[in-house]
């Protein structure tokens, strides 16, 4: 008899070895996620059919844990700059996948288009009240509007989470240093006087 349990895991199993797979070698094909995940072909296509279909249930994942992490982070309690840091803890907490979810937003899903539009909207209303806060306590620029603050920040973690700097920093710090550069930007601060 067939354990129950195991078709709910088996997909689960999966998708968390696409993500590190795919997070690794962009070019990897089916063939080689299933090897990874130690099923064959036949099964990782029962529960996903196609390539596109694996990359939406990764999108999915890693949209619902991120806005999961929003949704804990009590952005709305805390200082702009530190709302700042909590967002950048949840993309890393779901870096591997938000990578590999990113890499292949950029090409050509003709059938998720509507699905990427809901899914954002959800996530980006907090963010976007994030963005608004800070400019309107003065924190944040004006000059820019709320999207071009959003894209930039978004384009600094999009780049440390490519070049790996969480792996390098760990998350605690990438948190504080990505946050220092989006806020004070990539000039040599002075450093005090010894004594």
């Amino acid at each position: 008899m067939i354990d129950p349990t195991r078709r709910l895991r088996t997909p689960a199993a999966i998708l968390a070895t696409a993500t590190r797979v795919l997070a690794e070698r962009p070019d990897a094909s089916t063939g080689d996620i299933a090897a990874a995940a130690g099923v064959g072909r036949a099964t990782l296509y029962r529960y996903f059919p196609t390539r596109e279909a694996l990359l939406e249930a990764l999108e999915a994942q890693a949209h619902e844990e991120l806005a999961a992490r929003i949704t804990d982070a009590g952005l709305d309690r805390v200082p702009v700059p530190e709302a700042l840091e909590r967002l950048l803890r949840a993309f890393l907490a779901v870096g591997d996948c938000y990578i590999v979810v990113v890499r292949e937003h950029g090409k050509d899903h003709h059938g998720m288009a509507q699905h990427h539009k809901e899914m954002d909207a959800e996530l980006m209303a907090p963010i976007r009240a994030v963005f608004q806060r800070g400019v309107d306590d003065g924190v944040l620029r004006d000059d820019l509007g709320i999207d071009a603050l959003m894209e930039l920040f978004g384009g600094i973690v999009l780049a440390s989470l490519k070049v790996g700097v969480p792996r390098t920093l760990g998350v605690e710090e990438t948190a504080a240093t990505v946050v220092s550069y989006f806020l004070d930007g990539a000039r040599r601060r002075e450093q005090p006087p010894a004594g």
